[in-house]
């Protein structure tokens, strides 16, 4: 299951994103500013991908592969915007199978995100759930 982060902001301005062929929803500014700050923590990621849902990203790191997913619906918004981020850990049949090399609570990546996100001041109202 993702775990999930929530928040309200005005930092990223969603009228200069690429607009998806799919669905008219942001993502794509706050997964460029996440890809930027993992690079820091040695996380490789992919350039970010229109999906139905919003963006996503492939992020590879020490603790494994992730999907990491933004979206908002923001438009028409000039002010604050609700935005959340997905992030699921790639396992493999057999790992799902036999119920194996799950996300747990302290994902190091979940971890970074999540201190990236609390860390920004003009980020706010931040929520997490970590799919019990």
């Amino acid at each position: 299951m993702a775990h999930l982060i929530s928040f309200r902001t005005d930092r990223f301005d969603v009228s200069k994103e690429t607009p998806t062929p799919i669905n008219p929803i942001a993502g794509q500014s706050v997964l460029n500013w996440l890809r930027e700050e993992l690079a820091k923590a040695a996380y490789q990621s992919t350039e970010p991908d229109a999906e139905d849902w919003g963006w996503y990203i492939e992020v590879e790191g020490q603790s494994g592969s992730y999907v990491v997913g933004a979206s908002a619906d923001a438009e028409g918004s000039t002010s604050d915007v609700d935005w959340i981020v997905q992030v699921h850990k790639s396992r493999s049949l057999k790992e799902k199978l036999l119920g194996r090399n799950r996300m747990a609570a302290d994902d190091p990546l979940f971890t970074r995100i999540e201190s990236i996100v609390r860390a920004d001041n003009r980020i706010k109202q931040v929520s997490v759930d970590k799919g019990a």
